[in-house]
């Protein structure tokens, strides 16, 4: 399914338009539905985390890798429960480290999740977190 840019900025200016039509989904996801000439898209809320460097940066190099290697872990358990749709670093090497589309119901679920990341408590990351809709079923190129 190949969504355009437009569609995509369309779809966010009538999720607040739509909200009479939003609903909870059985696993207590947001959804609603939004048509495009003959298709109907269902819109669902995910939860996009924008990681960034943290506060606590004085790890030595051991400390670092292992706080490393725990927020890997953290990240494929959350990947075979179905909780992460993707994730990775960015390419370069500012303040903005990397980002998560997190396929949770909730904000709540979302900071839990972001606040169990072995790499978030040792501060070596910090998390900002934000509703984000996309169509289900969308994929990357």
């Amino acid at each position: 399914m190949r969504i355009s840019l437009t569609f995509i900025l369309l779809a966010l200016t009538l999720q607040l338009s739509t909200a009479q039509e939003m609903s909870t989904d059985s696993l207590g996801f947001q959804t609603f539905e939004m048509t495009e000439g003959d298709t109907t898209y269902v819109m669902k809320q995910y939860f996009i985390a924008f990681l960034k460097t943290g506060p606590n940066r004085d790890h030595n190099e051991a400390e670092a890798a292992k706080i490393q290697a725990g927020h890997l872990a953290h990240m494929n358990t959350l990947a075979e429960q179905k909780k992460v749709c993707v994730a990775g670093p960015l390419g370069d090497d500012e303040e903005l480290r990397g980002i998560v589309i997190y396929n949770v119901a909730t904000l709540e679920e979302a900071k839990a999740v972001v606040k169990a990341d072995p790499a978030v408590i040792a501060g070596r990351l910090d998390v900002e977190v934000h509703p984000w809709w996309a169509a289900k079923g969308s994929k990357l190129y």
